[in-house]
């Protein structure tokens, strides 16, 4: 596992390159590369690293990326959580690593969790050369998850978030610092999560340099997030999979994105709430469904079929 960090929107981003092992994958000396970016404020050293390490043990490099403004990436102020940003250093995360040596720059693989479930969506759409996608346990529609948000914590709640977006927007229009709001919070807590598995489950994975704060204006923009309507517009493969018990990022919209992208998806259902896919047996499990839809897509048959790169 090696440090690297790449441009983005002329910042610098960072995260961690784990070269595959062994030659299962490779065509013509070349491996696929999949390129891992973590949920709502999350960073690599909160759960991204074991998915990594195991894609590397199968012959697949990996690449898991903080996103500018959170971890060891740059940008100022932080914590600040912008969509359009984001989906920019996603994109700059995929040109990175199409220039990794021994990586094929035709099978490149994206991979989201919770927030950026919904991300590698639009990722995919926007770049139109990757060869398939994960988006595990993906929050795919704003609107539903703020349904979600008004049925379990009430309006009160929602309004208070509501409030919090616009004094840090309207703060942000003046120079002044961001106003926070706290990412995760036991339940009737003013967080973006509070749901009772939210604070537990996200601090079971969190790591060092993952912080409980995010800029409250993204508030203003989750419930206009809807990238799993773009679904049928996807230009490879997708593994959807989701958790009959998420209360935070809606089951229902992850298999109407899936049901979107006809032909192209494949769907797993688990017993499980949001964060329990990132430890213990749902972590096996998980990641062993993945393992299975890469192989079947970018086994050496599949590879033999890419346009080759321009030299």
């Amino acid at each position: 596992m090696s440090a690297v960090e790449f441009s983005s929107g002329g910042v610098t981003c960072r995260g961690v390159h784990l070269p595959g092992a062994g030659d299962e994958l490779a065509v013509d000396g070349r491996r696929p590369c999949v390129v891992l970016g973590h949920g709502f404020s999350g960073t690599v050293d909160s759960g991204l690293t074991p998915f990594a390490e195991r894609f590397a043990a199968a012959g697949l490099d990996a690449l898991a990326f903080d996103y500018r403004h959170f971890g060891s990436s740059d940008g100022e102020p932080r914590q600040l959580l912008s969509i359009p940003r984001q989906l920019e250093d996603y994109a700059a995360a995929i040109a990175y690593a199409r220039s990794l040596p021994g990586v094929d720059p035709e099978r490149i693989v994206l991979w989201g969790y919770s927030f950026a479930g919904g991300h590698v969506v639009r990722a995919a759409i926007a770049d139109g050369r990757v060869a398939g996608v994960i988006s595990m346990l993906p929050a795919m529609d704003g609107l539903a998850a703020m349904r979600t948000l008004l049925r379990q914590a009430g309006a009160g709640q929602l309004a208070r978030l509501t409030a919090l977006g616009v004094r840090d927007l309207l703060g942000a229009l003046r120079g002044r610092e961001p106003v926070m709001v706290a990412v995760v919070g036991a339940p009737g807590t003013v967080a973006a999560m509070s749901t009772p598995d939210a604070e537990p489950g996200f601090r079971a994975i969190a790591g060092p340099s993952w912080r409980n704060e995010v800029a409250a204006r993204i508030a203003l923009s989750v419930g206009t997030y809807r990238p799993g309507l773009q679904a049928e517009r996807l230009p490879c493969p997708i593994l959807v999979q989701t958790g009959d018990r998420d209360a935070i990022a809606p089951a229902e919209a992850a298999h109407e994105a899936a049901f979107r992208a006809t032909g192209r998806a494949e769907v797993r259902t688990y017993p499980l709430g949001h964060f329990d896919v990132c430890t213990g047996d749902a972590f096996e499990r998980a990641v062993a469904d993945q393992l299975h839809f890469l192989r079947r897509h970018l086994g050496a048959r599949a590879g033999a079929r890419s346009v080759p790169a321009a030299a």
